[in-house]
């Protein structure tokens, strides 16, 4: 009986070790681990000659154009561009939002689109896992800001403002006035009709990260999407934002304090939209 008793109390360590160590494991899949340069500071360079001197180094032309709020094809045709003296690091130490925000790590996703850096980032509680730049709605055609939620989507689809235009990787955040994010051309400021022009990786890469909303019928939601919180405002008739970044590398920083200021009025109703989305798995 003692061999037993003894021998179940071995399993028994075994079981909980081996259920620590999976735990371990799975906590440490969650730390995301990002590579930091070891200085961050910007300089303006004429972008022809920039272009020649890093020779094609895909990683440094991708911070390049994140940084400058573009893409290849706009980037090219510009005069001059802010480029950081060190590019060695992971892209989200050049982009304005917080790595962690302890505030959110009870929303398992939420994207925010930021009006006066034109930057989006993508949140699963608390921690950025993806960050880009975005062109956002003109001076006379500005997207709305506020609280929305993910609904539907579509690989490729006509744009209801002018029926040439292509839009790749849409998802709409606003089903009435027909706001959402998509790939099209980004010319380095607010430029769109309301919408939130990506990158077409970065369109991507959400289009197949958020959720959609699933109906109860034609007429009714059952369980919304993602929520999507766009906030603050640009101004237009300054120079670009990023500019100031020359003489201060931290000038257009988003604090963790700014995120919980404009989550907290929208905070409960985040939060029942994804307890109703859990319950209705």
């Amino acid at each position: 009986m003692k061999k037993i008793i003894l021998l179940l109390s071995v399993v028994l360590v075994l079981f909980s070790c081996k259920k620590s160590e999976t735990n371990n494991a799975v906590e440490t899949k969650k730390v995301r681990v990002r590579k930091q340069p070891k200085t961050i500071s910007y300089t303006l360079e004429k972008t022809k000659q920039w272009l020649e001197k890093i020779a094609n180094d895909s990683s440094k032309i991708h911070i390049a154009f994140a940084i400058n709020r573009t893409d290849k094809a706009n980037f090219v045709q510009m005069d001059s561009v802010i480029i950081p003296t060190d590019m060695s690091g992971d892209i989200e130490f050049y982009l304005p939002f917080p790595h962690h925000i302890d505030y959110l790590k009870d929303i398992d996703k939420i994207i925010y689109f930021s009006y006066p850096t034109q930057t989006f980032a993508a949140y699963e509680n608390g921690e950025l896992i993806y960050t880009g730049p975005t062109n956002m709605g003109r001076k006379k055609d500005q997207t709305p800001t506020g609280l929305f939620f993910t609904n539907w989507k579509a690989e490729q689809t006509i744009s209801t403002f002018n029926d040439e235009w292509d839009l790749r990787w849409n998802f709409n955040i606003e089903n009435k006035e027909g706001v959402g994010w998509h790939q099209y051309s980004l010319p380095g400021y607010p430029a769109s009709h309301s919408c939130l022009r990506l990158q077409e990786k970065d369109a991507r890469y959400l289009y197949d990260w958020a959720d959609q909303w699933i109906l109860a019928d034609e007429e009714n939601v059952k369980v919304k999407g993602t929520p999507v919180l766009v906030f603050g405002s640009y101004n237009f008739d300054a120079p670009k934002p990023w500019l100031q970044l020359i003489a201060n590398p931290k000038a257009i920083d988003i604090s963790e304090d700014e995120i919980e200021k404009v989550t907290k009025p929208f905070l409960s109703a985040i939060l029942l939209e994804q307890k109703n989305r859990k319950a209705n798995k």
